[in-house]
């Protein structure tokens, strides 16, 4: 019980902090913009910001939304992002045992960004992504190492799977369907999950993608065929939700 409230208390201080940096990746890097030398700043002015600027949620809620300089606002996603990951945070702390807890509660800020990222931009960074696939075929070697070639299986049939999917789409609709991101993604499931957790992360991700569809519903307009979907957000989902979980098991 100690242990707990001490890993929720570190959480809750470092997480804010680590969502505002969360932040900074999901809205530079879909445009190609430095994330680690270039000063935080107003996107309107150009203002850089100072520390007291730069303190995770309580700088956005004193200055009511908007920027110091120039007045412009702030968009929510900043404090949406610190948010967040004090949510991912706690989550992890309490739901998976000590030894996986900060592995986890840091595969879900790396989780959280790109599915943030792929909802705001159908953009999934290949700096997240494919870095995804060894760390996952590591901590599966530090914690099972018995199961290692099952995940690296799961990660080579999830990247093959995608492609082999958006090459069918594009061969029978004559358009892209599926981008490279997405395939990257589910291979890093499979180092994640194993073979046996790929179908449940795709479960995941299309309830999730149905749900973002039903509620976007009543003011995107008409939906069809065409509609793009970002398919990266739930595969997101279900990574997390069987990395905490574990896959769904067929009881015959």
């Amino acid at each position: 019980m100690t242990t707990l409230i001490s890993d929720a208390l570190i959480a809750v201080i470092i997480a804010p902090f680590i969502g505002s940096f969360v932040s900074v990746l999901v809205v530079r890097l879909p445009k190609g913009e430095d994330v680690i030398v270039t000063r935080s700043h107003c996107r309107n002015c150009g203002h850089i910001l100072g520390p007291w600027e730069l303190i995770p949620i309580v700088s956005w809620i004193v200055q009511a939304g908007k920027c110091r300089a120039c007045g412009s606002a702030v968009s929510p996603v900043y404090p949406g992002m610190e948010i967040a990951a004090i949510v991912v945070a706690l989550w992890a702390v309490a739901t998976v045992d000590a030894d996986v807890r900060w592995i986890t509660v840091a595969l879900g800020w790396v989780l959280l960004a790109l599915a943030v990222m792929d909802a705001r931009d159908f953009f999934l960074a290949d700096e997240l992504t494919i870095p995804l696939v060894p760390l996952g075929l590591a901590v599966c070697w530090l914690l099972s190492p018995e199961q290692l070639y099952f995940h690296i299986a799961g990660a080579v049939l999830g990247l093959a799977s995608m492609i082999a999917l958006a090459w069918g789409y594009k061969t029978v609709r004559g358009g892209d369907g599926l981008g490279l991101g997405d395939a990257k993604l589910f291979a890093a499931a499979g180092a994640w999950t194993g073979l046996e957790g790929l179908g449940t992360v795709l479960l995941y991700a299309v309830l999730v993608n149905l749900l973002m569809l039903a509620v976007a519903r009543p003011t995107a307009g008409d939906m069809g065929a065409t509609t793009p979907i970002p398919l990266g957000t739930g595969l997101a989902a279900g990574i997390w939700l069987t990395w905490l979980y574990g896959p769904f098991v067929l009881a015959f």
